[in-house]
């Protein structure tokens, strides 16, 4: 196995470990480990790059793993109220239409590379839920409205849609010969 997909793995491995925190109320230690499993997205990368160990098991394990850390968030902020379900169901949409599409292209014999607004989408999205998880919510008695969790969602929900709509745009040769 690569030193990449080692990687990869940890960050799987980190994902339970970081809801067991953040549903403990351990806001730090789970703000420190969303950080480090983030900082391993992009560690793997470049290792898988520069040392050429790009691998089959990291081109479907890496992305996995970033949806679901991202995701186990989003579940967790909505369920605390800091972030609205609907917009966890906007990035919902957006990733399955883009993996659908992406397999509609490998039946083609066609691969469609992350792009940059989809690499902007993911570092964007890894930044907001490290905010939301070190600024804590207001309490319960507080009437004020979150601004940082709102601003979150928002960067989120823009930098989700567009990265879609662009993915959906630039690839859309691929659907002319679906039946």
């Amino acid at each position: 196995m690569t030193t990449a997909n080692k990687i990869t793995i940890f960050r799987v491995v980190l994902i339970p470990v970081f809801l067991v925190l953040a549903y403990t109320g351990q806001s730090l230690w789970a703000f420190a480990v969303f950080v480090l499993a983030s900082l391993s997205d992009m560690l793997d990368g470049y290792v898988a790059r520069h040392y050429h160990q790009i691998t089959n098991f990291g081109k479907f394990m890496d992305p996995l793993a970033d949806k679901v850390l991202v995701m186990a968030a989003m579940c967790f902020f909505v369920e605390r109220g800091r972030m609205p379900g609907w917009a966890l169901s906007v990035v919902l949409l957006r990733e399955f239409a883009v993996s659908g599409m992406r397999l509609i292209a490998v039946e083609q014999g066609r691969v469609i590379a992350a792009g940059w607004s989809g690499k902007v989408k993911t570092a964007a999205t890894m930044v907001c839920i490290a905010l939301m998880l070190l600024v804590p919510a207001p309490g319960l008695g507080d009437s004020a409205p979150d601004f940082i969790a709102q601003a979150a969602t928002w960067v989120i929900l823009i930098t989700t849609v567009y990265s879609g709509v662009e993915y959906f745009y630039q690839n859309r040769d691929v659907f002319k010969n679906v039946e």
